[in-house]
This record gives C-alpha cells, structure tokens and sequence, in this order.
C-alpha cells in the first residue's frame, strides 16, 4: 500500500507506523506501538550479548633455560586456557646476553606446541620481536565441546 494509506491506516488505530527494514524495495513497515518495538528490540539486543562469546588471550612467560618442570606446570595451565576456550601466547623472554640463544627458545615452544597438539592449532608460528619471540595457540573445535560436557557433567 501506499504510504499516506498506510499512515492514515496507523493513525485511525491509534498507533505508530514504523519502518522495520528501510533498505528494501519497497520498504518494509509495520503498524504498532513504538514504545513496545524499542522494548522487544532492547530485549532481543540482551540476549545477543549474553549468548556472545568473548575469547581471551591469556599469556605464558618463559626464559630460554626454563627448566623441565617448569614447562610442564606452565603447559598443564595452558592446556586449562585451552580447553576452556581461550587462545594462549607463549612467549620466551631473553634478558642480557640471552638473546644469542634463540635457537633454545625455539626449541622450547616446539616442545610446548608438540605437547599442546591434541587440544590446540598453531595460531602464529614463533616470531622474534625485539628481545621476546612469541607463539600464539588456538584451542580445537572439538575440545570446547568436550569442556562444556566435563563442566556440566561435574555438578551432579
């Protein structure tokens, strides 16, 4: 219809004549409340947020010379970053002369990427930025699934 019938048509009944999708041809409207509308719209614009997910780079620090149990404390936390769906920076620190040992922090977040491999995909591949050299880890599909099914079964 056209639009001065369709504003006759809102103001016989009282109500507001609002354009829903202004972009279509023809444009798309709608005979209601506006005062109703904002509050269907605030609630819709609620629940988008609430079931919006915010993912979280949460950060390990290492040195080239980190020793064996500490990597593996560091690793059993990013495996928890991980599976709870965060992505994790790895990130080895060389401090002084330490820098002409890069070749050991290398090594080192090969280790923790080999150990991560069933929980995680390489992000970034290790890369050298002034005295860190860091490595980023996405968490697998599959093993947020697995998390939400562990958090919901250990309640009861």
């Amino acid at each position: 219809m056209s639009s001065r019938e369709a504003v006759a048509l809102a103001q016989q009944r009282t109500l507001d004549l609002i354009e829903i999708v202004p972009n279509a041809s023809p444009p798309v409207c709608k005979i209601m409340d506006f005062g109703k509308y904002k509050y269907e719209q605030s609630k819709k614009d609620k629940l988008q947020r609430k079931h919006q997910q915010v993912t979280q780079v949460k950060e390990l620090r290492f040195h080239p010379n980190t020793d064996d149990h500490d990597l593996e404390f560091k690793m059993r936390h990013a495996r928890r970053f991980l599976e709870d769906g965060h992505k994790v920076k790895a990130t080895v620190v060389f401090k002084g002369r330490e820098i002409t040992y890069k070749e050991q922090g290398e090594v080192l977040l090969q280790r923790l990427a080999e150990q991560l491999t069933d929980v995680a995909k390489i992000d970034q591949v290790p890369k050298l930025e002034g005295r860190t050299m860091a490595m980023i880890f996405a968490p697998e599909k599959s093993t947020k699934k697995k998390a939400v099914v562990k958090h919901q079964e250990s309640p009861s």
